[in-house]
């Protein structure tokens, strides 16, 4: 065992929290839009923002319609970012117009989608390393487990929680930090 592995068990043996703080802030990462123009995360320094991994041939893919609506009745505080992936069951196979068609004409959404990507190994984007990794969020660690699973950032860049697929984005869970 390493010496900083033994250090990290000492203090976690010690019932005491161990603090970490994130590496880097999740404003400084760069990531397109499904236009393939840069997105300034930045530019939301004062908004939530909810990040939702998203796939179009998906049973949750009607999760569309209440991300447009939250996008709707809170866009003066909230941001709502779709992160197209094509790493669970091949749901998102289509290219950026496919997909921008797809959203559009089906769910009419109007809020941001990026570029696709992936979620998770290894060649995971740095946004979901951030989302995903304590070490880097300050906060928790987690795994994206499947399509939809939403990652809700408070004001400030801070993680506030993730949720799994099957939680609607209209859930009280989400809704009471809105």
């Amino acid at each position: 065992m390493n010496p900083f592995n033994i250090f990290i068990k000492t203090l976690s043996t010690t019932n005491k929290p161990i603090k970490m703080s994130a590496s880097k802030s999740l404003y400084d990462i760069k990531i397109d839009s499904l236009q393939g123009k840069s997105i300034d995360l930045s530019s939301y320094k004062g908004k939530k923002v909810l990040f939702v991994n998203v796939a179009s041939k998906c049973g949750f893919t009607p999760q569309y319609k209440d991300l447009q609506k939250l996008h709707d009745e809170y866009q003066d505080s909230l941001v709502v970012i779709g992160v197209p992936c094509n790493q669970f069951g091949k749901q998102e196979p289509g290219n950026s117009t496919e997909i921008e068609e797809f959203c559009e004409v089906n769910y009419g959404v109007s809020f941001l989608i990026t570029e696709k990507v992936d979620v998770k190994g290894s060649e995971q984007h740095p946004l979901y390393n951030w989302l995903t990794k304590k070490i880097e969020n300050g906060r928790k660690n987690s795994s994206v487990k499947w399509n939809f699973q939403k990652y809700l950032i408070d004001e400030n860049g801070e993680l506030i929680d993730y949720y799994f697929s099957i939680t609607s984005p209209t859930s009280s869970k989400i809704k009471k930090h809105l």
